[in-house]
């Protein structure tokens, strides 16, 4: 018995090894990292000076469209839980939340609205001058 207690233990440490080494030789990574901003070397008067940050300006504002959306995802989910518990007072005990959940509706979509206004702005119309 004291010689099979012996030998799984030294089963587990070789196993453990093996695994530290291979999860090292196979390069497994932690996590994903993202850049929390903008691309420093961005320039929004012109674009497409530079097309590589020109494309990790766009994949900045998508990253941050998404992270949008899942936020309001999670306060609908938040909401609708609210309105199942609560019942008929749902409208005194979860106004918060729903103010909440508007807020974070209100702008997120895959419309014009991250980009700058001189690229969608309302068309200039000029005056007519009437005599």
């Amino acid at each position: 018995l004291i010689i099979s207690l012996k030998s799984l233990s030294l089963q587990k440490s070789i196993g453990e090894k093996k695994k530290k080494i291979l999860t090292e030789k196979m390069g497994r990574k932690k996590g994903v990292q993202f850049d929390e901003g903008a691309p420093d070397d961005f320039d929004p008067n012109n674009p497409y000076k530079d097309p590589v940050a020109f494309l990790e300006m766009r994949e900045h504002l998508v990253r941050e469209k998404w992270i949008d959306i899942e936020k309001a995802k999670i306060l609908r989910e938040k909401l609708r839980w609210c309105y199942r518990i609560e019942g008929i007072n749902h409208l005194q005990k979860c106004r918060h939340l729903v103010q909440q959940y508007l807020d974070a509706t209100r702008g997120v979509g895959w419309g014009k609205d991250l980009r700058p206004p001189f690229m969608h702005g309302p068309k200039v119309v000029e005056a007519v001058e009437s005599e």
